[in-house]
């Protein structure tokens, strides 16, 4: 029976990628998206691609969409099955057009599905995004009657090995003695990876959750939430290791526990490499985003560095590092992307070669234990990110409203990526997700009463005009 189809989701189309829920990223879906990068491949008179997908349980099938639409527009794939995202960035920048297109929903639930792409080694941009959707949607409306099995063909592909990228890391990277470490890869693809370097570098692995699971039995991939690391702390513990490493569902994100398995926090991390680039590049810039803390900026000022701060998304650190030729040499997201510039790293984020680059760092280093080494940036108050349904409110006139109340405060407002103020005493950002329809804030204070006064600011100034939301800030811990 013909199917009835949806509207197209426009929504899916993001800042920078293309990701959403399952059920409105049908095969159907796919199938145009595959058209639109086999249309502008074919005006580009590009006629090779890298292909992977991650763990997840529809990355076979929409690989073979993907493909089926690839060959049919004479356009050769060199296929890496399930994959990390870091692994198609690597294969990709070593094929001819250093282009490639990766299926992964990155950190997100299992029920959600989406796109990442690099273009001749550049990341999408915005318009970029919004160009693939403006060529698949009309082809969307014109195909989308056909059945799933009619889109799903079976395409003989060879698995490319990926030996390349693990040669390429234990080359640059340099143990001069072994550690105990803890993996824990959330059943997401990069494991693999991880399991394997750190053997071949004679590290002891304890490894958690190392084989790829689309089933994602536990919870999402994200090990940005403090609650999904209850395993990996405990091993930590159990084995008396060096440190812990936890890698998102697509392997481009990094957490880091200490030999205590206590939660090193993104802006410690940031400081830190800073701190490594800058020794070595001084008065280069290091560039973070919007939500890092005020410690990132002062940090890297008193390391004789530039401070940048981007609007949140890897994608956009990834451009400002591209195309800084060489000023730049190191960019950190508080989410846990982490991108080396410094003429090691190759200029995307890789949770994998930021946690080698640490320990490197670390057995180089005079330290002991892996907590000395953030001795000058200690651990702040802080909140996770905290997602507020928007509830059909008008995000604009809310962003023109909240700004309006801030010329009450004695705080700096920021507007590169919603609202941030800072104060003396810490920050506090609202921004609009890119990657649900959400408001995010965050909160960070160099102690717990400051925490509580600048999150009871940001209720206060919003809660006449929307209390709901004022509510849910209150509630963000």
């Amino acid at each position: 029976m013909p199917l009835t189809p949806q509207k197209f989701p426009i929504h899916l189309f993001r800042a920078y990628d293309i990701r959403g829920a399952l059920s409105n990223l049908t095969p159907n879906v796919m199938e145009s998206i595959a058209y639109a990068f086999a249309n502008q491949l074919n005006l580009n008179h590009i006629d090779h691609i890298v292909l992977g997908h991650d763990a997840r349980l529809a990355g076979t099938d929409y690989a073979q969409i993907m493909l089926h639409v690839l060959y049919e527009h004479q356009i050769d794939v060199t296929f890496l099955g399930c994959c990390s995202t870091p692994v198609m960035y690597f294969m990709a920048q070593q094929s001819q057009y250093q282009t490639g297109v990766m299926l992964t929903a990155s950190h997100n639930p299992k029920t959600d599905f989406g796109v990442k792409w690099l273009w001749q080694n550049q990341p999408p941009t915005p318009d970029d995004i919004q160009a693939i959707a403006r060529i698949a949607q009309p082809y969307y409306e014109a195909h989308s009657h056909f059945e799933t099995h009619d889109l799903i063909r079976r395409e003989a592909c060879e698995v490319v090995s990926t030996q390349s990228y693990l040669d390429h890391l234990c080359n640059d990277i340099v143990f001069d003695r072994p550690l105990t470490v803890v993996i824990d890869a959330m059943h997401g693809s990069a494991g693999q990876y991880a399991k394997q370097v750190f053997t071949q570098l004679g590290c002891t692995v304890v490894a958690l959750r190392c084989e790829a699971n689309g089933h994602f039995p536990d919870h999402a991939p994200d090990p940005s939430k403090e609650a999904h690391l209850t395993g990996l702390k405990a091993a930590v513990i159990e084995h008396a290791a060096d440190l812990g490493i936890a890698l998102d569902g697509d392997g481009d994100r990094l957490v880091v526990v200490d030999e205590t398995a206590r939660m090193i926090s993104p802006d410690q991390l940031i400081c830190l490499f800073a701190q490594m680039c800058l020794a070595q590049y001084p008065k280069h810039e290091v560039v973070f985003d919007v939500k890092c803390s005020s410690m990132v900026k002062q940090a890297i000022e008193a390391l004789n560095g530039q401070a940048v701060m981007l609007r949140t998304g890897s994608t956009f650190l990834r451009q400002y590092l591209l195309q800084s030729e060489g000023n730049a040499i190191f960019g950190g997201e508080y989410a846990g992307h982490y991108v080396f510039n410094d003429g090691r790293g190759q200029g995307y984020d890789d949770g994998l070669y930021a946690a080698l680059r640490l320990i490197e760092y670390f057995i180089q280093s005079t330290a002991t234990q892996i907590s000395d080494l953030l001795k000058d940036y200690p651990q702040r108050h802080f909140t996770e990110d905290t997602y507020i349904d928007l509830n059909g409110e008008n995000i604009t006139e809310l962003f023109n409203y909240f700004k309006l109340q801030c010329q009450n405060t004695d705080a700096t407002l920021t507007q590169i990526d919603g609202i941030r103020l800072d104060f003396s005493s810490g920050v506090g950002i609202i921004r609009a997700s890119n990657t649900g329809a959400y408001l995010t804030v965050r909160f960070d204070a160099i102690t717990a009463e400051d925490l509580i006064q600048i999150r009871q600011k940001f209720a206060t100034l919003l809660h006449v005009r929307y209390p709901d939301i004022a509510v849910k800030i209150l509630q963000a811990t």
